[in-house]
């Protein structure tokens, strides 16, 4: 590999990208390190730390309970109208609360309570496992002779549109498939899919946990039921921000979320010994909302808001591109594969790196002890390196150092003196 070629083009790259000077708003501690797990934690944007410090010295500190009348209150409405410019929602059809567990949760109680004599949940094997758990715990819940069915996919990448109208059928109550695939990256085409699911008479919720914040997202054109999606990844809210739902403006006064909390209570503050849910999206809230996490989360949305969509997009698939590129040429003949789909029209931000050693490789990584660099991507097994491209933070030239420590680190066999034990978290 002639990595000096590699780097003047990537550094060439890095000049005549408008979104180069993003990276400032999150700094890091360690010049060495360069982290490509945004799909999985985001960075810490450097205002949240002043936003925090503000809410936690002169809002919790000084103000104390006054701060609910001071804007805490309707945080979980102000920050989904927020999020809901991001995902092509009206800012009266997404609230922030709960975790994406719960608001799965809500959702599919909501649905199939209500699916008459449907019995079909439709998701596939590629799909995250707290969505599919979810799934069976509520049909196993409401025992009503639901029945969870996957599609296959026929290369570990893809899900195949054969796959989607055999599967999708007239006994079909609900589709909950991720946006992008958290293995493979694999995106599917969300308008053709919710238009499929509607003409069977089904109804569709959508996971955008690896999509938002990445991927332009359009629930109104798309016509979409029901999404629900954290905060932690992309949008850098922090280590378990909370997580958001949306549901359809239609839809909001029919189904009902199961868990009765007093803020979702139409006058919570009367404190009646019976419910009545409050209007809109308040309804489906539950408990209090965390508000640190929220505030963190203000920051990084501000930053969104001044970078657009389109362009961190735009970015986001050079990106991808690049580095499969980069892959070809010089890594596949050290036993890479790539695991993503190769249109860039059907992936998301992150790539999917397959080496039968892939475990060993990302130690090697992440070893701050060997090389020039620490390099976080992360491990899913069997065999994939996963390599998140967050557009605001990650450079060109991060992708070239990258792409020459996995060359080195193969070549040389390095890998070789780590073992395959792996943590609590990988």
């Amino acid at each position: 590999m002639k990595k000096e070629s590699l780097m003047e083009m990537a550094a060439s790259m890095d000049a005549n990208d408008p979104l180069r000077t993003y990276s400032s708003f999150f700094p890091k501690s360690d010049s060495r390190l360069i982290y490509f797990d945004g799909n999985s934690l985001g960075m810490l944007p450097g205002p949240a730390l002043r936003n925090l410090q503000d809410v936690v010295e002169r809002q919790w500190g000084q103000r104390l309970i006054r701060a609910y009348n001071e804007g805490w209150w309707m945080k979980p409405s102000h920050l989904g109208s927020r999020i809901a410019k991001l995902i092509g929602a009206g800012s009266d059809e997404v609230i922030v609360c709960d975790s994406v567990s719960v608001n799965m949760f809500k959702m599919l109680v909501a649905v199939l309570r209500n699916s008459g004599e449907k019995r079909k949940v439709v998701s596939d094997e590629l799909n995250f496992g707290t969505d599919l758990y979810i799934i069976q715990g509520v049909i196993d819940l409401l025992d009503k002779g639901h029945r969870l069915e996957l599609m296959k996919s026929d290369d570990g990448i893809t899900i195949s549109n054969h796959e989607l109208e055999t599967a999708i059928d007239n006994d079909t109550a609900l589709v909950s498939l991720s946006y992008v695939s958290f293995r493979s990256a694999f995106m599917y085409d969300m308008t053709k899919v919710t238009e499929l699911a509607h003409s069977r008479g089904a109804m569709m919720l959508w996971d955008l946990c690896h999509a938002v914040g990445a991927v332009p997202v359009d629930l109104n054109k798309a016509n979409a039921d029901f999404a629900v999606g954290c905060t932690y990844k992309y949008l850098n809210g922090g280590p378990g921000s909370t997580s958001f739902l949306y549901v359809r403006r239609d839809l909001q006064e029919r189904l009902f979320s199961p868990i009765w909390g007093w803020w979702a209570d139409a006058d919570p503050f009367s404190f009646n010994t019976e419910f009545r849910p409050a209007e809109g999206m308040r309804k489906y809230l539950s408990g209090s909302v965390p508000i640190l996490s929220g505030s963190a989360m203000e920051s990084s949305l501000d930053i969104f808001e001044m970078a657009g969509m389109d362009n961190i997009r735009k970015k986001s698939v050079e990106m991808s591109s690049f580095f499969l590129s980069m892959v070809d040429k010089y890594l596949k003949p050290l036993g890479f594969r790539s695991g993503s789909p190769a249109v860039p029209e059907k992936r998301g931000s992150h790539v999917s790196l397959k080496h039968k050693e892939a475990f060993r490789i990302c130690k090697a990584l992440i070893d701050d002890s060997e090389g020039d660099w620490t390099i976080i991507p992360d491990y899913r097994a069997p065999d994939n390196i996963r390599v998140g491209f967050a557009p605001l933070y990650n450079s060109f030239s991060e992708i070239a150092i990258l792409t020459a420590e996995l060359a080195r680190i193969v070549e040389g066999r390095l890998y070789e003196k780590y073992d395959n034990e792996t943590g609590e978290v990988t």
